[in-house]
């Protein structure tokens, strides 16, 4: 693969900070601080099974889902590569 004026690490930098991205974005998706008794968005009550499996819960299930969804049409593109391998 020509790299043109590029780094002999290039490419191995470019992959570093695809996975440094992902890392930083799945972390800012976590959950923070005490569990919620009721959803954050619908104010159902969530249940307790439900907030000891998952710590620091903030949605119910069906908004849980709702919020997976929308995350899975994110399309991860990688901003940093060059043009060329965009278009490929």
């Amino acid at each position: 693969m020509a790299t043109g004026w590029a780094g002999d690490t290039a490419v191995q930098d470019q992959i570093d900070a695809t996975v440094e991205d992902a890392v930083k974005r799945a972390r800012s998706h976590m959950a923070k601080g005490p569990g919620l008794e009721r959803c954050e968005e619908c104010d159902k009550p969530i249940p307790e099974a439900r907030r000891k499996a998952v710590p620091g819960v903030r949605l119910c299930v069906a908004c849980q889902e709702a919020a997976d969804h929308e995350a899975a049409t994110f399309a991860g593109y990688n901003r940093r590569g060059s043009k060329d391998s965009q278009l490929r």
